[in-house]
């Protein structure tokens, strides 16, 4: 089990740095890509399109920052052969970056709507609220999946995960509405599906920061606790407190 003091410590100083360096470049690459969600969200509340133009260039430099965090995995694996707690913080990185830059590609989905939906009618907001609230609620389920994984927190991680089923539910009510609406209004149905696909991107992006809290704790605990349900995640992690 790894604690909250950190990384385990070897003889090797390389070594150590080696660990370090590739979870410092992991959070990097959480920082740009939490930054590319408020933005994408920003853009779309405010029609700035030239905010969301930003978010869809930064998208490459997320791609490559994923290539070269796998390339980093893949040169610690071959040299050092890492066992227990290291191999597990190799896997939750290589892993984590998969989720991190699919959250990169919801908020480049979410800048592209942004930029169509500001060219439609300005009166018609209907939807912002929704996307507004489930969009903070989002940003922060990233922003403390990351800072788990910087001080190894399975508690915090499992915090991620318990607000990861409350945004689902806010996304299926959201959903009902809007859907409601159109049907009260066919007029409004091409602007408001585009809605509907922000607010789809935002639950995905929950799916994903709840996929890299559920590796905090197996990384911290060592416990697979992917799709085993909230209640027995909630179990696992007491259990190892």
């Amino acid at each position: 089990m790894i604690d909250k003091e950190g990384l385990s410590h070897h003889i090797s100083q390389q070594y150590n740095e080696e660990l370090e360096e590739v979870r410092s470049h992991l959070l990097a690459m959480g920082g740009l890509v939490e930054k590319q969600v408020t933005d994408a969200i920003s853009a779309l509340i405010d029609a700035d399109t030239g905010l969301a133009t930003q978010v869809r260039e930064i998208d490459d430099q997320i791609n490559q920052m994923e290539r070269n965090i796998d390339e980093e995995c893949v040169r610690i694996l071959a040299r050092r052969q890492p066992a227990a707690s290291d191999l597990r913080l190799i896997i939750s990185i290589s892993k984590s970056v998969i989720d991190l830059e699919r959250i990169g590609d919801e908020a480049s989905k979410i800048a592209k709507r942004a930029i169509e939906l500001s060219e439609g009618a300005s009166d018609n907001s209907k939807g912002y609220v929704e996307i507004r609230h489930i969009g903070d609620k989002v940003r922060k389920m990233v922003q403390e999946a990351l800072d788990a994984f910087a001080r190894f927190d399975a508690q915090l991680a499992l915090t991620v995960a318990q607000q990861d089923k409350a945004v689902d539910q806010e996304y299926k009510s959201a959903l009902r509405e809007l859907m409601t609406y159109m049907m009260e209004d066919p007029r409004s149905i091409s602007r408001v599906l585009s809605v509907i696909w922000v607010l789809r991107s935002l639950e995905r992006i929950g799916d994903h920061a709840r996929n890299i809290a559920e590796l905090v704790i197996y990384l911290v605990q060592g416990t697979d606790v992917r799709h085993i349900g909230l209640t027995r995640m909630e179990e696992e992690v007491q259990r190892g407190r």
